[in-house]
């Protein structure tokens, strides 16, 4: 993906509110109605912009409605025309169509060959302008502004942060199922501009963006030694992280992207350490003869959970940054897995299998407040939304008597437990992570 080298940013003309009157979704209740918005074709003056408008709306459109907080209208049943809407809303057309809001922008190809794209955010019931906001970028950029206006709607109507200019890295699997093919694959969170890291050669897992989202670490079996390795997206580098005896595995970035935490492999046991990447030094933060693995650092550094099973079976525990302080946080039925902490530090989200099912969960750091989200043959490996307020994980549907069967596929959900949705790829999929917003 190219990313903004010199991008403008100007703020159009924001008339003042009522503060009685804003438009505003309550993303702290469970199930909510989605706001109706109308998102209009952003107006072009020649075929080439107009088309470029039609793409712009499109896309932000798609990801309003997928947050399933906002529910775009049918555009056959808009009453105003694009032109006359750029001088200035009739407003009651709008409400006619029970339109709350009202999304309109412009396309234009400077002389200097940047494209132009701005947009206004209306209040319909208000008559209102809520905000507006002009880019000037690269044209091949133009999906990407939309999603960063998609980004400032949400943020504007829902107070919280969007997500939708962010990019999803995760494990493509092919072939039969005792003999899978499994590659490093990147696309944004739509699903558009997919490619391929690695060409399939090596066995990959466990995927995961540095805070900069320019760099992977993963696990690879290259040369059929298992190790943890980083990855940098732009320059395709792949760099061995360290020099461990055994095998190294589950990796993660620190939430200052300094250090890479992982689980170490030796003699049958495994104990969490963490590398400095600046000076290649690691530190082991765990000693037990029980299997600790999987380590997720908080957002502010200061304490990690991961999972063991020294209590009996795996569960949670969380331990101060230095390895200190270790005490477990999962009481529940069944066994634990996979945490990694929210964004906004304020949950933690788990793998859990009791009964035969699989379940994606969430609880505070210190194990209150236990939810479980989703439920199905196979549900694993949960990564939050920068904003914390979505999951994503993957699904296996059940594999029949003779071995055929299941599929893999990545889904998203709500925090709440609500609007659960397949992210779709060209093939089967595994062991998501969720990208930062970009930079």
């Amino acid at each position: 993906m190219i990313l903004f080298r010199a991008i403008v940013i100007a703020v159009l003309f924001i008339a003042p509110l009522a503060a009685h009157a804003e438009v505003r979704i309550d993303i702290t209740r469970g199930s909510i109605e989605p706001l109706p918005v109308a998102v209009t074709e952003f107006h072009g003056s020649n075929d080439q912009e107009r088309q470029t408008g039609r793409d712009v709306s499109g896309v932000i459109s798609a990801d309003l409605e997928r947050s399933g907080l906002f529910k775009p209208i049918d555009k056959g049943a808009f009453l105003q025309t694009i032109e006359s809407l750029q001088i200035q809303p009739q407003f009651g057309s709008w409400r006619k169509i029970n339109a709350q809001a009202l999304i309109n922008g412009n396309v234009r190809v400077q002389p200097d060959g940047r494209l132009k794209v701005e947009f206004r955010l209306w209040d319909v019931f208000a008559e209102a302008q809520m905000t507006g906001l002009a880019y000037f970028t690269r044209p091949e950029n133009w999906r990407r502004v939309a999603h960063i206006i998609a980004d400032a709607i949400y943020k504007r109507i829902t107070g919280e942060d969007g997500y939708f200019d962010t990019r999803v890295v995760y494990v493509a699997e092919s072939g039969p199922h005792k003999r899978r093919v499994k590659r490093l694959a990147i696309m944004d969170q739509d699903g558009a501009n997919l490619r391929y890291l690695t060409d399939g050669s090596a066995l990959v897992l466990t995927p995961r963006f540095s805070p900069t989202a320019q760099e992977i670490t993963y696990l690879s079996f290259f040369n059929n030694r298992p190790r943890v390795y980083i990855f940098n997206i732009e320059t395709g580098r792949q760099e061995l992280l360290g020099t461990f005896k055994g095998m190294t595995f589950a990796p993660r970035f620190t939430p200052d992207g300094n250090s890479v935490l992982m689980s170490h492999a030796k003699d049958g046991n495994s104990d969490i350490f963490i590398m400095d990447l600046r000076t290649r030094k690691a530190r082991q933060l765990t000693t037990h003869s029980a299997i600790d693995t999987s380590p997720s650092g908080s957002p502010d550094g200061k304490q990690v959970v991961f999972n063991s099973d020294r209590g009996g079976s795996p569960q949670l525990y969380v331990m101060a940054g230095d390895g200190s302080n270790i005490r477990r946080i999962s009481f529940g039925r069944g066994r634990y897995a996979t945490p990694v902490w929210s964004p906004r530090g304020d949950l933690i989200a788990f793998t859990k299998q009791t009964r035969g099912r699989f379940y994606i969960g969430v609880m505070r750091p210190d194990g209150s407040g236990e939810r479980l989200l989703t439920e199905s043959f196979l549900d694993e490996a949960p990564t939050w939304a920068p904003n914390g307020r979505t999951l994503m994980f993957f699904r296996q549907q059940p594999i029949d008597r003779k071995g055929r069967g299941g599929r893999t596929r990545l889904y998203s959900i709500d925090l709440t437990g609500y609007n659960m949705r397949e992210v779709v790829t060209p093939s089967d999929a595994s062991d998501p992570a969720w990208s930062s917003l970009m930079p």
